[in-house]
């Protein structure tokens, strides 16, 4: 008993001499420098010797309740001096507003007065503006404050609303996660309330997926999974909140009214057609005025892809293939390149420009290697024309030779089409030519075969039996 006795007298003595020496060296600072800052108010306060005091006062407690993994209760013995020095020497370190925000928080957690309990929730609010005040990264701490009061004080959701407004348009693609769900729930209330329009969550739907698709791109450039799973999870909580309001009869009825209002307005008529598209409502009137008169006023590859995308759901293919040629030849991105032949690639298909789909598809397999999609389309096209390349029971059947062959290729190389590759596989194997035919031809199994018409491939010989 006295050696525990002793241990921890000890250890008061230490920590106090800690403090003690902290404080003359402090003081002896200012003394130092009180000659050129007499006109101006030291970071410590007026008392700084009790200012740098209750600094180490309270940080050891925390470091202690920190310590225990915040499960002690050395937060309470915190508490005091660290409401002293935030009250009195606000300026002297920003541990105050990083430690105080913890702090109040497992005061308001443990508070069951519930007149105390608001009090304590206008303390931490304050604890973010003093932090503004005195440290700044307002977009930063605007964010956090708004969460704070939307889940502490859900009454006051249009103030969470306005703050998170500001902290976003601060912050922009660097906003927070939780900043962008609160935003959105915090706007829901506000049209449950009949205090706004619905058309602000469409916009805070446009606004937030930018920043989402964003922060996904730069964590998946750099092969960061814990984030990009923290942000497809982000992604997923604003899908889901926005579902309700993302009827393609709701979408249109509110962008109608204010594409009637200003139907050349470059900015609206880029979110009416960026909507639409992403929620497949593109069969619409509007999203056709919408994207023509965007590519009127300000035309991009953007445009013209929808252009193109339009004049496919009209089945006006050979309009189609104009705009996607326009897009293909705009675009920089060499991804959205390939994107965009694929669509043109499926347009020739259609038309039965057959060399010109394939040129599309290859264009896509230089920019993707492993896109299996590509090579499936071949061989659709291949199988497709196979009774017209042909004038024999021989010649009108080898054309599934080769599209097979892409088939197989298509599942080496891309494992998301092997399910669709294996049944097309065996479709198209039973079309191969009977064994006496090509005996009839003086073929043999494993022989070299050109296909020619348009295709013009070298494969195997090989039958239906």
């Amino acid at each position: 008993m006295l050696k525990m006795f002793n241990s921890r007298y000890l250890e008061t003595m230490k920590f106090i001499k800690s403090v003690l020496f902290v404080c003359l060296l402090i003081a002896m600072s200012i003394l130092a420098n009180k000659v050129q800052a007499q006109t101006s108010e030291s970071k410590y306060g007026a008392d700084s010797v009790t200012c740098v005091m209750n600094n180490s006062l309270y940080y050891e407690f925390y470091k202690q309740w920190k310590a225990s993994n915040y499960k002690n209760e050395s937060w309470k013995d915190a508490f005091e001096p660290w409401r002293w020095v935030f009250s009195d020497c606000p300026k002297s370190t920003i541990n105050i507003y990083l430690h105080g925000e913890k702090l109040i928080k497992e005061v308001i957690k443990n508070e069951t007065d519930k007149e105390n309990k608001e009090k304590y929730i206008d303390t931490l609010m304050l604890v973010y503006d003093n932090r503004i005040q005195y440290f700044g990264k307002e977009g930063y701490v605007l964010g956090k404050k708004g969460v704070d009061l939307y889940k502490l004080r859900p009454t006051a959701y249009e103030e969470a609303y306005n703050i998170l407004k500001k902290s976003i348009s601060l912050e922009g693609n660097k906003s927070g996660g939780p900043n962008l769900i609160y935003y959105f729930r915090s706007a829901e209330k506000l049209v449950k309330a009949e205090k706004a329009e619905k058309i602000i969550l469409v916009d805070i739907y446009d606004q937030t997926s930018e920043i989402i698709e964003y922060n996904l791109k730069e964590y998946q450039a750099k092969d960061d999974t814990k984030n990009v799973t923290n942000w497809e999870n982000i992604k997923g909580n604003i899908e889901v909140s926005f579902e309700p309001y993302a009827t393609c009869e709701d979408l249109i009825s509110i962008y109608t009214i204010k594409f009637n209002e200003t139907p050349n307005d470059v900015d609206l008529l880029k979110k009416i057609t960026k909507i639409l598209d992403k929620k497949d409502c593109t069969n619409s009137d509007l999203f056709f005025q919408a994207t023509k008169n965007l590519h009127s006023l300000e035309p991009t590859a953007r445009s013209a892809e929808l252009m193109g995308k339009m004049f496919i759901k009209k089945e006006d293919y050979n309009m189609a293939a104009k705009y996607l040629q326009e897009a293909i030849d705009l675009y920089e991105d060499d991804n959205d390149r390939a994107d965009v032949h694929y669509y043109l690639a499926n347009v020739y298909f259609q038309i039965k420009r057959y060399s010109q789909a394939r040129t599309n598809c290859y264009e896509i397999i230089k920019i993707r290697p492993n896109d299996g999609k590509a090579y499936v389309l071949i061989g659709d096209m291949y199988a497709s024309s196979a009774k017209s390349c042909g004038d024999n029971d021989l010649t009108s059947k080898v054309a599934y030779w080769v599209a097979v062959d892409k088939y197989y290729k298509a599942k080496s190389v891309d494992p998301s089409v092997a399910e669709l590759a294996n049944t097309k596989i065996n479709t198209f194997s039973q079309y191969f030519p009977a064994n006496e035919t090509i005996f009839f031809y003086d073929l043999q199994k494993g022989d070299s075969y050109t296909v020619e018409c348009w295709i013009n491939e070298t494969t195997t010989v090989r039958t239906s039996d």
